[in-house]
């Protein structure tokens, strides 16, 4: 099955994604969709808290589904502005539009360069389907 990978986001192994906002400093993290196909059905998510920071390489919360329990890892060091509680309500819904309405959380970021070592499109898609 072929699975989109946005151009415009940088990738982590751990299969998170970060859509960068370089004007606001804001970073926007998700899972990417090979990463929802893996798992299966999604039954529960733990983010955390607004006003929380967030370690480059840290777990920041989980993804459980009915096969497994995953460890979210942030692509870089900052604050929690926002994290997406209707997905805390259906995290289902998390598959729908990972891209999109199926972010995780929004970080402002203490320094962008954390990114610089995380992947590009074709650099994960080269890893997950290689």
């Amino acid at each position: 099955m072929a699975f989109e990978y946005p151009d415009s986001l940088k990738y982590l192994d751990s299969h998170e994604y970060a859509r960068v906002d370089e004007e606001e400093g804001i970073v926007t993290v998700g899972i990417t969709a090979f990463a929802i196909d893996q798992l299966g059905d999604i039954v529960f998510l733990e983010l955390p808290e607004v006003g929380d920071t967030v370690e480059k390489g840290e777990s920041f919360g989980t993804v459980e589904s009915v096969k497994a329990v995953e460890e979210l890892k942030s692509p870089l060091h900052g604050e929690v502005l926002e994290r997406n509680e209707a997905l805390m309500e259906t995290p289902e819904q998390i598959g729908d539009d990972p891209y999109g309405d199926g972010w995780l959380i929004k970080v402002k970021a203490d320094n962008l360069e954390d990114l610089e070592d995380a992947m590009s499109a074709e650099e994960y898609k080269d890893q997950v389907e290689g």
